[in-house]
């Protein structure tokens, strides 16, 4: 008589394992010292917290093994993944289009400072979770193309493979409300540090995992509703 177990998933033939990381916590915003803009975003460097979670997270990675590196274009990004790169030895790989969202006239960090106001504006984003309400911000039809080419990039490029990539809140709250179906905002909380895990196998994108801060001591939380610091 046959039997049919029930099986741990395995990725199908030729998909890719993607591991989103976020970023390190960034340096706090001062009032009179906006942070450096690269294209016209904003670039903090890592805050000392924000060291000693990529070395965490990077170590963890290093253990369980990855075949690829990637990041984006925003030194928070380089910063922590560059304990697992000198680690594995491995050229890491910039990939511009999973930058984090692009926020007009709260770059610079000004973000930060909007949501602990919580004006009128700031509030609206929350509600109607719509980045775009920001002026000159990013739309998020553009937004969401982006994101789904620069995911699509990296895993064509490594089938059968399990990829690092090191990228922001923003970013992996998108990628996972297209795989759910879910409102814009359900995935924006991603702690700094954290690891998410999407399966691209083709047009099927599987979620496994979201915000696996197992590596990370406990540390600061953040309110439900509130948008999450670049």
């Amino acid at each position: 008589m046959a039997e049919y177990r029930q099986l741990r998933f395995a990725p199908p033939p030729g998909a890719t394992v993607v591991l989103l990381v976020r970023h390190g916590e960034s340096e706090p915003l001062d009032d009179d010292r906006p942070f450096p803009l690269i294209d016209g975003q904003g670039d903090p460097a890592l805050a000392p917290q924000g060291e000693e979670q990529a070395r965490r997270v990077c170590d963890r990675l290093a253990r369980e093994g990855v075949d690829a590196v990637y990041v984006t274009s925003l030194r928070r990004t380089v910063q922590t993944a560059a304990p697992l790169v000198r680690t594995l030895g491995m050229e890491v790989v910039v990939e511009p289009d999973l930058r984090e969202v692009f926020l007009g006239e709260w770059e610079g960090g000004l973000l930060r400072k909007m949501m602990v106001e919580q004006g009128p504006l700031a509030r609206r984003v929350v509600e109607e979770q719509r980045w775009e309400i920001v002026p000159g911000a990013e739309s998020a039809a553009t937004f969401s193309g982006r994101v789904r080419r620069g995911l699509e990039a990296v895993a064509a490029a490594h089938p059968d493979e399990r990829v690092a990539v090191f990228t922001h809140g923003g970013v992996i709250g998108e990628v996972l409300a297209q795989v759910t179906g879910s409102a814009p905002f359900a995935f924006t909380g991603a702690d700094n540090g954290s690891i998410s895990e999407v399966v691209v196998d083709g047009p099927r994108w599987v979620v496994r995992r979201f915000n696996d801060t197992a590596h990370l001591d406990g540390g600061p939380t953040r309110r439900l509703g509130a948008a999450p610091e670049r």
